[in-house]
């Protein structure tokens, strides 16, 4: 089994997650943290003046730094903690050559701004960063149940299986259990899409909307994203068909990380995305619930990627353009879903 140099880049809610659950398995991170103010203050205090509060870390396993080269360069395991809209910046400043070598654990998910790519894409044409030595750590795992020390999934996904169980062995913890998965281009593909339903099952519960529609909506999301899978090359997204002599279920559309991962997200309070929606259904501009949450809701830059993006491959998705019209061109939201209605069956 590889031992790793960990680095995290990145110190909201779910760095900070992924971070406590490193550390509470007794390994060393090194944590890329913006402002020395709240380096300072975890030194001092144990946790994240900013995020999830409860909880705490054992400072000695720390080593935290302003400066993002100066992570990357301590560590061969970089986890990208950071939302899909700012890593460009993050990342901008960092030698070409930084990467090359390096294992990286992406726990972004949304595609990158204006560029409608996902990180692996933008890693390998900009730093050179081989698919072979790129995954994914994913839900279904809402940073607060962390904190809390719920039982939660992570599904780690990567063409190289033997190395992605040497790095999610790097996230047993009691309250973790880890699942290994080849689909890295689908996992990501599926966690994109989940934030934007999720956003418009948000919508649905401020317009006053109840559980019976939001059942059906929610049922008519997971199919269309079943559709976008299989047009972006997804080979399995089939439900109830496993091999008779696997002494364990093997990976389909049932599968947490992609419709488990979904449910939750459209139905769990801890969704931001959830709640943003819900801001939106309720009347507030974009503007506003961005100013009101003071957090990042992937969902609201996914739709417009995700429009941007299906213009080539022409996937169905009438759920989630009407998001992207409401959230982008300004279609009244109840005007969006009385059209929404007209698709689910």
């Amino acid at each position: 089994m590889q031992s790793f140099k960990i680095g995290v880049i990145g110190n909201g809610s779910w760095a900070t997650a992924l971070t406590k659950i490193i550390t509470d398995g007794g390994r060393p991170v090194n944590w890329w943290i913006r402002n020395t103010a709240s380096i300072d203050y975890i030194k001092r205090r144990r946790h994240n003046p900013n995020y999830l509060h409860s909880a705490s870390f054992d400072v000695s396993l720390l080593n935290m730094h302003h400066d993002v080269q100066t992570i990357v360069d301590a560590s061969d395991l970089l986890v990208m903690a950071v939302p899909s809209a700012y890593i460009e910046e993050v990342l901008q400043n960092l030698r070409k050559d930084s990467l090359k070598e390096k294992k990286i654990l992406s726990a972004i998910k949304g595609l990158i701004p204006g560029k409608d790519v996902l990180l692996n894409e933008y890693l390998d044409k900009n730093f050179g960063v081989p698919l072979l030595n790129y995954f994914a750590v994913l839900g279904p795992c809402h940073a607060e149940e962390v904190a809390a020390e719920k039982l939660s999934y992570l599904t780690f996904s990567g063409i190289d299986t033997d190395t992605a169980e040497d790095i999610a062995a790097c996230f047993k913890a009691p309250y973790i259990n880890t699942i290994v998965n080849p689909d890295i281009l689908g996992v990501q593909y599926a966690a994109v899409m989940k934030n934007i339903y999720a956003l418009g099952a948000g919508i649905a519960h401020g317009l006053d909307y109840g559980d019976n529609f939001l059942s059906v909506y929610i049922a008519n999301a997971a199919d269309e994203m079943a559709g976008f899978l299989r047009k972006v090359g997804v080979k399995h997204i089939v439900v109830g068909e496993h091999e008779k002599d696997a002494k364990k279920k093997d990976m389909n559309y049932a599968a947490s990380v992609y419709l488990g991962d979904l449910l939750v997200t459209c139905y769990s309070l801890y969704s931001r995305n959830r709640t943003f929606g819900n801001m939106i259904g309720k009347g507030y501009t974009v503007k506003a619930a961005q100013l009101e949450m003071n957090m990042v809701a992937e969902g609201y830059y996914a739709s417009r990627c995700i429009y941007n993006f299906n213009k080539n491959i022409g996937g169905d998705i009438p759920i989630a353009e009407t998001i992207y019209k409401i959230l982008w061109e300004r279609q009244l939201p109840a005007e969006g879903f009385e059209e929404v209605e007209e698709v689910l069956v």
